[in-house]
């Protein structure tokens, strides 16, 4: 399994830089950031540091989308760090959330996200497209390389996944619901003729390493995760209003949201957020990973046997650099055992 690190781009973004160098040396290789320019700063211009102060990491959006930002110039931008810094880049793409939200626009449709999809990828690994009645490429570009991670949650957005996806970015830990959404994305990959085990599978949540015994900490990790089962409600939220409570979507991902009332963006995925309240312990628990470094192999476990290939954890809370070193020194060796094991 690998392992990715999500951050967001808060002021000074030398702190983001020294978070992803302090990743890549407790052996985690993928760095992920937020892509929201008007709550945070913007990536693209991080990504660059981000970069030269590593050596192997990848880094990219989790995730963009094709409504604030214009396709060819992702593509360009991707291209160019890659022929900076030889390949490393990987980005993370959904209809829009935070991005669209704060200017209270709507996500994209799933026609915009795939033809975004098919022109970003293009371009970005050097070949030509067409957009628009015009043959485009880069004449400068040789060799890039780019995949496309989709981000998705309701049925159609997975069935998308499944039928043009390089990879599936799953925002949440739950191995029921994870299960089910696998399943989905492998039945559309076969069901068009793709080989559904070509597709990399990214599980992505908020991972906080402390005294899972303790009751007292046990109830700060969760309240500093807490905000994680808000930004998730805000996709369940439009599941619901699209397909019902009683569509096929596990009923554990939209029970909870019943007692939501409303969002303000300006908070997202941030620790205290006040319209989080609705948001009960359980769902903190199945969502997130928390506890004793015991504790996340187990589920990092269960998650691998249902072929996730990586963890991306959120460190949005106060135990960043203990937590990374934790993972280094206790989770990811124990997960590397765990591969040879069952080898």
């Amino acid at each position: 399994m690998d392992f990715g690190v999500v951050l967001q781009n808060h002021p000074p973004a030398s702190r983001v830089v020294e978070l992803t160098r302090l990743a890549e040396t407790y052996g985690f290789s993928y760095a992920w950031t937020f892509d929201s320019p008007l709550l945070w700063q913007e990536p693209f211009v991080v990504y660059p540091q981000m970069l030269a102060a590593t050596r192997k990491i990848k880094v990219g959006p989790m995730v963009t989308n094709p409504s604030t930002r214009d396709w060819t110039v992702l593509a360009s931008l991707f291209a160019t760090l890659n022929d900076m810094f030889g390949n490393r880049t990987v980005c993370g793409i959904g209809r829009g959330d935070s991005a669209v939200r704060v200017l209270n626009g709507r996500p994209s449709t799933l026609k915009a996200l795939r033809e975004s999809i098919h022109v970003i990828r293009e371009l970005a690994n050097s070949r030509s497209v067409e957009l628009n009645g015009s043959t485009l490429q880069f004449p400068w570009s040789k060799d890039s390389e780019l995949e496309m991670w989709v981000a998705a949650y309701g049925p159609l957005a997975l069935k998308l996944t499944g039928e043009v996806g390089d990879g599936f970015i799953l925002q949440l830990a739950d191995p029921d619901i994870a299960a089910w959404m696998i399943k989905v994305v492998k039945e559309a990959a076969e069901k068009a003729g793709r080989d559904p085990e070509a597709i990399t599978f990214c599980v992505a949540a908020p991972m906080y390493v402390g005294d899972g015994d303790s009751p007292a900490e046990r109830a700060h990790m969760r309240e500093q995760c807490r905000w994680f089962g808000g930004m998730v409600g805000n996709h369940v939220a439009d599941i619901v209003s699209k397909y019902g409570a009683d569509s096929s979507v596990p009923k554990a991902l939209t029970d909870y949201i019943e007692g939501r009332q409303g969002y303000d963006y300006n908070e997202h995925g941030l620790v205290g957020n006040s319209h989080t309240s609705f948001v009960p312990d359980e769902i903190v628990e199945r969502f997130c990973l928390l506890g004793s470094p015991r504790e996340h192999v187990e589920k990092l476990q269960a998650l691998q046997d249902l072929g996730v290939h990586q963890f991306a954890g959120y460190l949005q809370h106060d135990n960043k650099e203990e937590t990374l070193r934790l993972y280094g020194e206790r989770v990811i060796p124990a997960m590397a055992e765990h591969v040879t094991a069952k080898a």
